[in-house]
């Protein structure tokens, strides 16, 4: 059985890996990108001018490389700084890992969320006066993330839809660009292979620092009451990809994947807990 499960964890990999290309542009050079004298970009150059209202410019495309925050968003993080889980969301991880990923939503084509969607596949920064925006070449169909920045403020739950990446706001502390988000759906994943579980109580907060030119340092802070017994927070490094442009990307290999699943119809999870229970 456990051979048979790592084969099925290998499938799945395997088929969302070959789901589509990166990013790619032929024969098309960026401008304003520095380069170094063999005519490749220059990475650790200068942050670029800041823009006409004053902000850093975190324009471009940014990938996060290896998949390790994909599979742990938690990558790097003991002792005290640490996820500490609740015992439902504990019961949710356990339950997950013990099914060895297949019902990560993800596996079905579905959004991947905050931050996760962050640290699978590359994604592009545009920003505007008004809002942010973020255009992710996800593999299961390219998804596009607005945040605000004309001064409103985050919703309250009441009014809210739950949402795959939920409702965000943006502030800008210094040279940092802070997004705070909300709204997220309950028995959310955080991570893959950890499967680090999340509820509808999600406050997720990215700050986004672009250090030089090639480097975007972004610092994510969980707090979720219902999982995890305090928030937690992890920094990761980006890279920006130069000479290159988002693609389609769509989940087109679906049911080859899935006639390869052998462990029984998913489980129905239990509803996150009230607060303070």
């Amino acid at each position: 059985m456990n051979a048979q499960r790592t084969a099925l964890a290998t499938i799945a990999t395997v088929a969302l890996l070959s789901g589509a290309l990166q990013a790619q542009w032929v024969a098309r050079r960026t401008p304003g990108i520095p380069r170094l004298p063999g005519g490749k970009a220059n990475l650790d150059a200068p942050a670029p001018p800041r823009l006409p209202d004053g902000h850093p410019d975190l324009s471009g495309i940014w990938d996060v490389g290896a998949m390790t925050y994909f599979h742990d968003l938690a990558s790097g993080l003991k002792g005290e700084d640490a996820p500490k889980l609740t015992p439902w969301a504990a019961g949710l991880q356990k339950s997950r890992r013990d099914r060895n990923h297949v019902d990560d939503p993800y596996t079905y084509c579905l959004p991947l969320g905050v931050p996760r969607e962050n640290h699978r596949s590359p994604f592009k920064i545009v920003q505007t006066p008004s809002m942010t925006i973020f255009l992710h070449e996800s593999f299961v169909g390219n998804t596009f993330r607005q945040i605000f920045t004309d001064g409103r403020p985050l919703p309250k739950l009441s009014e809210t839809e739950p949402a795959w990446l939920g409702y965000s706001v943006g502030r800008w502390e210094g040279d940092d660009f802070v997004v705070e988000s909300i709204g997220f759906r309950d028995h959310g994943w955080l991570s893959a292979n950890m499967a680090w579980p999340n509820s509808d109580a999600l406050h997720v907060t990215e700050r986004w620092h672009r250090r030089d030119f090639g480097h975007l340092e972004e610092t994510v802070t969980i707090d979720d009451p219902k999982a995890y017994l305090k928030p937690w927070t992890n920094k990761i490094v980006l890279t920006l990809q130069a000479d290159t442009e988002l693609l389609d990307s769509y989940c087109d290999n679906q049911s080859i994947m899935q006639s390869h699943y052998s462990m029984g119809p998913r489980p129905e999870e239990p509803a996150s807990p009230p607060l303070g229970k």
